[in-house]
């Protein structure tokens, strides 16, 4: 815009001498005589550029109104970036407050992180528990499927073999006593009445062993049926035993007013009714008040250790303070209440700690499993506790100790009495298969007494026979010769039988006598 301002002026200027330079051209020619053409000319020339000059002021104007519009919006957009320095200010200011905010956020959110890492890890780890549990239980199905399996194979293979035997046997004796003659008829006799003596002695055991089978079968099916009753009644026993839980919450106000030692008693009461109501048998599947001492000397008697297949054991403690529970159910505020909840949270922690300092486990043996398992008599009282204390079931799996309700713990004997009851079929299954086997080596002797039973008859028929064959029909016979001698009139005391009956009339038999003529 500059530019074209000093453009015109230069312009203006050089008019102008021009114009001068015109009129003193002008001056000069009618001085000289100049012609009225030139003038002319020269006064033309001066419009021309006159118009031009008029030209150039209207551009002149439109450029200095373009200058006026430009200076307005270069004032418009200075004021706008006034007004966008102040609110950069305000969100500057806004920015720092929402940093310290976020900030504050990232703390919290990393805390609630860390908690369900923790909670991810001990689910993870109980679905490996479980997943564990169910590849145990599937393996044990599959033995007992393999062994009812065999049980019908070999059940079917005896019924097989005994109709095979039967029809065999009677095929035989069918055509063993079927031959002619008194005498093969005797021996075969004889022989057949030595025989069953032989194959009745020698299947006593056989039999013996398969009532014995019959009798091991019988007693896992019938095993089978009380623990599938036993399941069926899983719910009700459990039922019943909330309504016992229910009907002794009066008797737990007593006990926990009482001394140390009442409650203790208390403890192990319920503790003991949850052991009844699981199934489990004192003696053989727990034991209880065991005594045994740790590396320092000192006598500990845990309360119950429950055994496990496998020779494995598990600790069950229930000594367990419940005042302050109980003084937070009793309280009258709600200050009261959530102290009271926090000094039982804070006194089943430190149970927690005495408990992972006695070390039961190692005490007991490398039997037993690396974990105690807390009782905790009341299903409130355990959740108020971990309700408070979100980290105290995480700190005390840490510690090797497990805090279980009634509920909880009826559910993990449960499972164990399953166990044994899989363990105990698992056994007889193998038992089943040793008895198997010992039939079929019984039953594989019996053949092979009965295959020699079978090839001394048919020895005996062919001795019979060859016997026959050279009374009656060899060069030297002696059927044909004693039915001649009965042709020509000899007789003996005996009746003849029918095979040396004569085939022509008897002849009178004529003795001449020496000297009949004298």
């Amino acid at each position: 815009m500059d530019t074209l301002i000093i453009a015109a002026g230069v312009a203006i200027v050089l008019m102008l001498v021009y114009v001068a330079w015109l009129l003193t051209r002008l001056a000069r020619g009618q001085g000289e005589g100049a012609g009225v053409g030139e003038l002319a000319a020269l006064r033309e020339a001066e419009r021309a550029k006159a118009i031009e000059l008029s030209a150039l002021h209207v551009r002149l104007s439109e450029r200095d109104a373009d200058l006026a519009a430009g200076a307005e919006t270069i004032a418009r957009l200075a004021q706008e970036r006034d007004e966008a320095q102040e609110r950069a200010e305000r969100m500057g200011t806004s920015a720092l407050e929402l940093a310290a905010s976020l900030r504050a956020r990232e703390t919290e959110l990393g805390d609630v992180r860390q908690r369900l890492d923790a909670e991810r890890e001990e689910l993870t780890r109980l679905r490996a528990e479980l997943v564990q549990l169910r590849e145990r239980s599937a393996q044990l199905d599959a033995n007992l499927a393999h062994a009812e399996q065999a049980k019908a194979e070999i059940k079917g293979f005896l019924e097989t073999a005994q109709s095979k035997l039967s029809a065999t046997f009677a095929e035989l004796a069918g055509k063993t006593f079927e031959e002619r003659g008194a005498q093969f008829e005797n021996n075969v006799r004889n022989a057949t009445q030595q025989s069953k003596s032989d194959i009745e002695t020698l299947l006593k055991p056989f039999a013996e062993q398969l009532n014995v089978f019959r009798h091991r079968v019988d007693t896992v099916y019938g095993e089978e049926a009380k623990e599938r009753a036993a399941l069926a009644g899983a719910v009700n026993e459990l039922k019943t035993l909330n309504q016992d839980m229910a009907e002794q919450a009066s008797a737990l106000t007593r006990a926990l007013k009482g001394s140390a030692k009442v409650r203790g008693d208390w403890g192990e009461l319920m503790l003991e009714s949850v052991l009844r109501g699981s199934g489990l048998e004192e003696g053989t599947h727990f034991d209880r008040q065991t005594s045994s001492e740790d590396d320092e000397g000192r006598r500990l008697r845990p309360d119950v250790v429950v055994r496990l297949p496998g020779d494995r054991r598990i600790v069950v403690d229930s000594k367990v303070n419940l005042i302050d529970w109980q003084q937070a159910m009793n309280a009258e505020t709600p200050e009261a209440h959530e102290d009271a909840l926090r000094r039982h949270s804070v006194a089943l922690r430190q149970h927690m700690k005495d408990l992972a300092e006695k070390n039961y486990p190692k005490a007991v043996g490398d039997s037993a499993l690396e974990v105690t398992v807390a009782f905790v008599p009341i299903e409130g009282a355990l959740s108020a506790a971990l309700g408070t204390d979100a980290s105290l079931q995480t700190d005390a799996f840490a510690r090797g100790i497990v805090f279980a309700s009634p509920n909880t713990l009826m559910a993990v004997l449960r499972v164990i009495e399953r166990l044994w009851t899989r363990d105990k079929v698992q056994r007889e299954a193998i038992e089943i298969s040793k008895t198997g086997g010992l039939l079929l080596d019984a039953l594989q002797n019996f053949l092979a007494e009965f295959d020699l039973v079978g090839r001394k008859l048919t020895d005996a028929h062919t001795a019979f026979t060859d016997a026959r064959s050279k009374l009656s029909e060899s060069r030297h016979a002696v059927i044909p010769r004693a039915k001649r001698l009965v042709e020509l009139g000899v007789k003996g005391k005996k009746a003849l039988s029918a095979e040396l009956e004569p085939d022509e009339p008897i002849l009178p038999l004529v003795l001449e006598r020496s000297g009949s003529d004298d």
